[in-house]
């Protein structure tokens, strides 16, 4: 419950224009001290449980312990870990380009699903909750690449969760 509290504060911050992105190239100390905030922390702690979702937890868990026993006692970056998740995934998903939409960007997406009989599309766009004036950008290249999953009327949701990765502004 508290986690929950503490993601949906995140979200409200990270849902204003003049939120940050999780990584991103410094040149000061001082902006060095300003990437280290609880939006970094907590948004990071979310996206590491959404790709250990979509991943599932066995392939995740491997995925830390090789970026971990390959990382051991030297530095790292966070295209290591990416790395060390491809290494699980066998090719099957480039688990580096799907988090460094995540990463880079500020802010998150809203994904709009539409069901018209059989088919279901999706469609995604930048959050905002507030539009401030005086910190607007354009959100033209936001583009996340979002995993979605679902299960359907054959199924229940813990045997039978189907997956879908929204690379695209919009899907079917």
């Amino acid at each position: 419950e508290d986690f929950l509290t503490l993601i949906f504060k995140a979200m409200m911050k990270d849902a204003l224009n003049s939120s940050h992105p999780v990584s991103s190239t410094v040149q000061s100390a001082e902006q060095i001290e300003e990437m280290f905030d609880s939006l970094s922390y907590i948004k990071g702690a979310s996206l590491l449980l959404m790709l250990k979702h979509y991943l599932t937890k066995d392939v995740f868990q491997a995925g830390i312990e090789v970026y971990l026993h390959n990382h051991n006692y030297i530095t790292a970056r966070s295209d290591d870990l990416w790395d060390s998740m491809n290494e699980m995934t066998n090719g099957t998903l480039d688990v580096k380009k799907m988090m460094k939409t995540w990463i880079v960007h500020k802010g998150f997406p809203l994904v709009t699903v539409v069901r018209k009989g059989k088919v279901i599309s999706v469609q995604q766009e930048r959050f905002l909750y507030r539009v401030e004036p005086e910190n607007w950008t354009s959100d033209a290249s936001y583009l996340w690449h979002i995993p979605l999953t679902y299960i359907t009327n054959r199924c229940n949701f813990t045997h039978c969760t189907s997956a879908y990765l929204l690379d695209q502004k919009s899907g079917t």
